[in-house]
């Protein structure tokens, strides 16, 4: 005898796309995307906004430090793979001036740990700093071997 075929129904594939969908929302959910304060009172560090950008020969890594006394900035290398940036501000910054009225602190510093995703060579920075932004470019490694699992 024949087998047949149960074609799938409408239903069928919305089923599936809820479950696709319920499936991608826990992933989220973990605890690394747990949106936490971008600050520290109890080291009085602000924590700036950080984009990474990845090019063909540099990573270039952006950080927006308004406020920011230029010759205060410290960038160094923490291992093979993060960076840390640190900058003392002109002038202390309140809660109740970013409209956090139930909290009491000031801040004096920006703080900043950076994830680079590609193997680089930390010997080899160069920064530009203009109008509060950051820029720190990181030369990629070349001939590195990829592990592949």
């Amino acid at each position: 005898m024949q087998e047949r075929r149960r074609r799938r129904t409408i239903l069928d594939l919305i089923r599936e796309y809820i479950e696709d969908i319920e499936a991608l929302s826990e992933e989220f959910m973990e605890p690394s995307f747990v949106e936490r304060p971008s600050w520290n009172a109890r080291t009085c560090c602000l924590e700036p906004l950080c984009s990474v950008f990845v090019t063909p020969d540099e990573v270039i890594v952006t950080a927006d430090l308004p406020n920011t006394n230029p010759d205060t900035i410290e960038i160094s290398p923490t291992d093979a793979d993060t960076i840390e940036i640190r900058a003392e501000m002109k002038r202390k910054i309140r809660f109740d001036e970013l409209g956090i009225t139930h909290r009491k602190g000031e801040f004096q510093f920006f703080h900043c740990q950076t994830n680079i995703p590609v193997p680089v060579n930390m010997n080899i920075i160069k920064t530009e700093f203009k109008r509060g932004i950051l820029e720190v470019h990181i030369p990629r490694k070349k001939g590195y071997k990829i592990k592949v699992e």
